[in-house]
């Protein structure tokens, strides 16, 4: 049996060496390289496309459950507000500062380092598969979504994210929508035409008041929210077109096509969406690893934010160590002890499956 702590402790440099190397979305080629040299140094046999990574277990048996852990090696841009390097690991105390830490490198190295405690037990009732994967932050296609073929049957997946360790067992899902009024351009001094302006308010007032039935338990009811407007082009001539963006937060109750469908039976304005791939997520509460997660004193909560899950056909949880406040945000850190709680929660976690 490897030893946990020295594994841990060799996750803690590894995420180092990630922070060291920029890796913000869709320009994650440098650091799946090192990932690949050191992993492979390891020697465990890694597979990639792309700039996604992924290791199976070396005494995997046909027949058994297959779980996958996964998190994302991307991260957004620095913010505006850093006052340290964003890309020099600093370690003051308990504390490691640098870009991607919390979000989402100290789960990458967390589950890595479980994965590498479970790789040759042939006594595991399952099959781990652990896969350090892009584009999350841009919920782009050549990330998780184009390795799911490739990796092969999965039974359900434990989605590494900054949560303090509790689990969301639902996530919601994500539309955008483009719309657009139609009016009849004029001169606005004679009266003349008619005011897409004045069209897209009567949507719009709808989108933010409009209350749908489905409300869940985890995730509270579906939120819209306009969030951009364009009209017009200059003060005397009355618009034709006017043009708002409409941000949908999806709960686990409705599916986006068919949230699409009754919004467009609502509205008068053109809509068009931009994706309906982001959907909901949902495990049941009585799955056995929610109900081990319980067990172990975790809290069961539904998550605002989107993650890879929404592109996973298959149960998933979302737990991790971190706190989902510091992501994207300044001075960017996580706490070594919370990596050593995370990996030690995770196989117990995995253990009493």
């Amino acid at each position: 049996m490897k030893d946990l702590t020295a594994l841990t402790d060799e996750s803690i440099a590894l995420l180092q060496k990630m922070v060291a190397i920029p890796s913000i979305s869709r320009d994650e080629k440098s650091v799946a390289d090192m990932l690949q040299e050191e992993l492979t140094g390891c020697g465990l046999s890694v597979n990639r496309h792309n700039n996604n990574i992924w290791l199976k277990q070396s005494s995997w048996e046909d027949g058994k459950p297959v779980i996958l852990l996964n998190a994302h090696i991307d991260t957004v841009k620095p913010a505006a507000g850093y006052t340290r390097d964003p890309f020099v690991p600093t370690i003051e105390g308990d504390t490691l500062y640098g870009l991607g830490t919390n979000d989402d490198g100290a789960s990458v190295v967390s589950l890595l380092a479980v994965f590498r405690y479970f790789d040759e037990m042939p006594q595991a009732p399952f099959n781990l598969i652990f896969a350090a994967t892009a584009e999350e932050e841009v919920s782009g296609r050549d990330g998780i979504e184009s390795i799911l073929p490739l990796i092969g049957p999965v039974d359900f997946g434990i989605v590494g994210e900054p949560t303090g360790m509790q689990m969301a067992v639902a996530e919601k899902g994500l539309m955008v929508l483009d719309c657009t009024a139609h009016g009849i351009s004029g001169h606005a001094a004679r009266n003349e035409g008619v005011n897409a302006i004045y069209k897209a308010l009567t949507d719009i007032e709808w989108f933010r008041t409009h209350q749908w039935d489905r409300v869940s338990p985890f995730l509270g009811p579906v939120k819209m929210s306009v969030t951009q407007i364009n009209a017009g082009t200059q003060h005397n001539v009355v618009p034709d077109t006017c043009s708002f963006v409409v941000d949908v937060r999806v709960n686990e109750l409705y599916d986006n096509k068919e949230l699409l469908g009754l919004i467009k039976e609502h509205v008068s304005c053109d809509v068009k969406e931009r994706s309906t791939r982001l959907n909901s997520s949902r495990i049941d509460v009585g799955h056995p690893i929610v109900r081990r997660g319980e067990a172990l004193g975790m809290k069961l909560f539904g998550s605002p934010t989107l993650s890879d899950q929404a592109l996973m056909p298959f149960p998933t949880v979302k737990v991790g160590p971190g706190d989902s406040a510091r992501s994207h945000s300044a001075d960017e850190y996580i706490r070594l002890s919370e990596i050593r709680e995370a990996v030690d929660i995770y196989v117990k976690l995995l253990r009493g499956f």
